[in-house]
């Protein structure tokens, strides 16, 4: 037996893995690290996050990223380039977060990497008939193995577009197994670029779990605020969507896309919702002068009712539900504020630190869940392929030498 494999089988046979989640989102605001100690698989995994910090990223990263991300056309070179300086520098941050920590490298069994999504195009959106879904993710998990010289898990997305999934979102996955309760229904709302959540039965019955993409997280708005209010990146307290009004027609405008009219599960990505998009909107309601603050105050409105259309179209039939946020959205009192008035059956929401879960960790986390499927889980059987869950086990496994 290679003895990188009977290194990943003594890994497996452990009664507690220590895994590195690592999650970089379309915002671009920084590396997500998660060190997980994780014990069990299936629906008996559990977790307690050791250490969890975000690595920012420099202007310069963010720029170069920027570059190719969510284009059609860009240059190839460049990509190509990307794609292992990504890698390596996902590596050094993991270093340097492990230095900070003071956790030896060689004390972690592998490392569950997302990588950077650059472009996302389900069928739905590409319409080339000759095509299924697609979706690319830069930041190479040999790099950044080599890099760390820890087993890197990666590139997690082919393997649900191979088995009939749209590559996204993967949340379901360790939403399930990790969160599911016996005396509750839940919500798990997770709001970074682009929306999405995961409906959890209280029954716990993994052929009625639900998954699907929403539509614009903070997707326009953050870029809306990097465009005309540099540096800022995001509308830091709402400040500048509270000084606005709402602009009925633009609103009206906004959620027309045909996105909005299928039928869950769906992916979307920045590639259709951007400053394009907007722009398009406003030309058509004739908009394109309002106020700086008056696009926030209706971009916020116009992330807020879908995410709340979503919630109301997953509970209608239920008799309570309780929802848990996630991500950069929990961050923005008025986008809250807006989603609980557009939900009248819900007293508040929560976040997922009432289930013991960072809620700014909790996607990296969740990447450490399918790394840890990867290494020791069965297959946990969905059993409803036509909701989007394919039963598999993901990741691609790169050794450190």
């Amino acid at each position: 037996m290679h003895q990188h494999i009977l290194q990943l089988y003594n890994s497996a046979k452990k009664q507690q893995r220590l895994i590195i989640g690592l999650m970089s989102g379309t915002s671009l605001d920084g590396l997500d690290v998660a060190l997980c100690k994780v014990s069990g698989h299936g629906m008996d995994t559990q977790i307690d996050v050791l250490a969890f910090d975000t690595v920012d990223y420099d202007d310069d990263y963010k720029q170069k990223i920027k570059t190719v991300f969510a284009k059609r056309e860009c240059d190839l070179e460049l990509v190509t380039l990307l794609h292992p300086w990504v890698g390596q520098l996902h590596g050094k941050m993991v270093l340097q977060c492990l230095a900070k920590w003071k956790v030896a490298a060689a004390d972690i069994d592998v490392i569950a990497s997302h990588g950077q999504t650059i472009y996302h195009c389900p069928k739905s959106q590409h319409n080339q008939s000759d095509f299924n879904h697609g979706t690319l993710q830069i930041g190479d998990s040999d790099h950044l193995a080599v890099t760390t010289g820890i087993t890197t898990i990666g590139d997690f997305r082919q393997k649900h577009i191979a088995a009939g999934g749209e590559g996204a979102p993967l949340a379901v996955y360790g939403d399930y197994l990790f969160f599911s309760s016996l005396t509750e229904n839940r919500i798990l709302l997770n709001m970074g670029g682009i929306a999405n959540l995961t409906f959890l039965p209280q029954s716990a019955d993994a052929s009625a779990v639900f998954s699907s993409d929403i539509g614009p997280g903070n997707t326009i708005m953050d870029a809306y605020i990097q465009r005309y209010f540099a540096p800022l990146h995001y509308d830091k307290d709402s400040l500048i969507a509270n000084q606005g009004q709402i602009n009925q027609p633009l609103l009206d405008e906004l959620c027309q896309d045909e996105f909005f009219n299928l039928d869950f599960p769906k992916t979307t990505g920045p590639e259709v919702f951007n400053l394009a998009y907007l722009h398009q909107a406003q030309t058509t309601t004739n908009t394109l002068q309002l106020s700086h603050e008056d696009v926030m105050a209706t971009l916020n409105r116009f992330s807020a009712m879908m995410i709340a259309q979503a919630i109301n179209q997953c509970s209608e039939k239920l008799a309570d539900v309780t929802v848990y946020a996630s991500g950069g959205g929990i961050h923005n009192p008025l986008l809250m504020k807006h989603i609980l008035s557009l939900c009248p059956q819900l007293h508040e929401i929560k976040n997922t630190h009432a289930l013991g879960i960072d809620p700014d960790a909790k996607e990296a986390v969740l990447f450490a869940i399918l790394a840890n499927e990867c290494l020791v889980g069965g297959q946990q059987r969905f059993g409803n392929q036509a909701q989007g869950i394919p039963t598999i086990t993901m990741g691609k496994v790169s050794f450190a030498d």
